[in-house]
Order: structure tokens, then sequence, then C-alpha cells
């Protein structure tokens, strides 16, 4: 018998932007560390590890940005635990390396992490809103995110993990990856831009991209219908 979908949600907004999509899949949400009743755990390779865990072997693990950067991390270092593997705004590294252009500035990273830190009442609502930049639904789409969303975790957890989107640069193990991979991405995602989605791709041996026209960085929520059909038909082949 096939374990059961489970699903990474991303920085900040916690499981409930998620949980109609997920529970359409018949799957369960873990939270991230710190959120909900979920313990802190502020080293990434320890979270990666607390995660995969508790996961079955061979389970179809999916996760959506911050969430897809640890899902993609546990299918490389523990293949028995996935089986298949779906990322959702899913890239190797959140700023821009050397290798890695598709990026955002580190710089960038980090004003908006030293606004988080002085008042993330205030930039919270600015962030949703930016990354929905160039969707065709992108007023909807953000209101249904800041409406959806969890209580916020405490400030340290924020902090903890826009330092994970920071440091985090999973280049080299995306080609270790050997599950069945399809990585769904908006084709208007500023935050995580398509050429990040099309070069992750490239660099995993068993990746297709599905690229959604006028979508940015919440496909789930932007184009409801198409993605919940392209993850069945991928979940379900």
């Amino acid at each position: 018998m096939t374990a059961p979908l489970v699903f990474l949600p991303g920085w900040c907004l916690g499981r409930g932007p998620l949980q109609s999509t997920v529970d359409a899949l018949d799957g369960t949400i873990f939270d991230l560390p710190g959120y909900g009743s979920a313990p802190r755990i502020d080293d990434f390779d320890q979270a990666v590890e607390d995660i995969a865990g508790r996961l079955a072997p061979a389970t179809p693990l999916a996760g959506w940005s911050l969430g897809a950067q640890l899902a993609l991390a546990i299918a490389a270092r523990h293949p028995d635990k996935v089986g298949t593997l779906l990322l959702v705004a899913g890239t190797t590294s959140f700023v821009q390396r050397p290798h890695w252009p598709h990026a955002m500035p580190p710089a960038m990273l980090a004003d908006f992490a030293a606004g988080i830190a002085a008042d993330a009442e205030a930039m919270l609502p600015r962030f949703v809103g930016g990354f929905n930049r160039g969707d065709a639904r992108a007023k909807h789409v953000t209101a249904d995110l800041l409406r959806l969303a969890d209580p916020r975790p405490e400030a340290a957890v924020l902090a903890c993990g826009l330092a994970w989107l920071r440091d985090v640069d999973l280049h080299a193990e995306a080609a270790a990856v050997q599950a069945p991979t399809l990585l769904i991405h908006g084709a208007a995602d500023p935050l995580m831009p398509a050429a990040a989605a099309q070069a992750l791709a490239e660099r995993m041996p068993h990746a297709h991209l599905t690229l959604f026209d006028a979508c940015a960085h919440a496909p789930f929520i932007s184009c409801p219908d198409e993605f919940l059909a392209a993850a069945r038909a991928f979940l379900h082949d």
C-alpha cells in the first residue's frame, strides 16, 4: 500500500493556504519546525533529519517554496523515504550564487529580513503581494493567502527560516535525487524565477517541469484546477 502524500509548507504562512489542496490530494501536512505544534529546530540539516525520520518508506513527498527545499534535501539524503517528489516553486538556492544566478540578490533578502525583524505585521502583506506580481489573479491570490495563513510563529522562527533561505545551497545534492520528480512552477514567479525551475529540472535525472502561464509563486491558489490535475496525473501515474 502506498504511503499518503506528505506536503511541507513554505515560510511564514503555515499550512492554511495549502489545506484544501492537500485534502483534495488525500494527503497530510507536516508543519515546519516551530510552526503549530512542531518543535522548533534551528539547524536546517537537523530539520531534514527530523522530517525524514517521520516519513514512511517510499512516501510521496511535496513541498512549497522553503518546504520544497526541505523536500529536495530529504530526497537527496534519504532516497529510501521518498517514492515521488513534487516541488512547487522550488529552487536549489533562494539567493544568487556564482553558480546560481536565478535568484534574489543577497542584499535584497538581508533588507527584507531586517524589515521582518522590525515590523513583521507591516512587511508580510508586502511580501505576499510582492511574490504575486505578474500573476493574472494577483489581488485575489494575495487576499486568499493572507486570509488563509496560520497564526504566525514567534519572531525567532521566522528569522531562522530566513537564515535558511540565505544559507542553504542544494545545487550539488539536486543531481543525486533518484525519485521521479515533478516541478510545478509559475512562469511569472518573481521570487523563484522560471529559469531557476528550468535549471533545477535539468540538474535532476528524473525531473519534469510544468510551467503555468500568468501564474506567480502560489499556483495552487492561482490556478487550482490545473494544479490539481497536474499533481494527480503525476502522483497516480
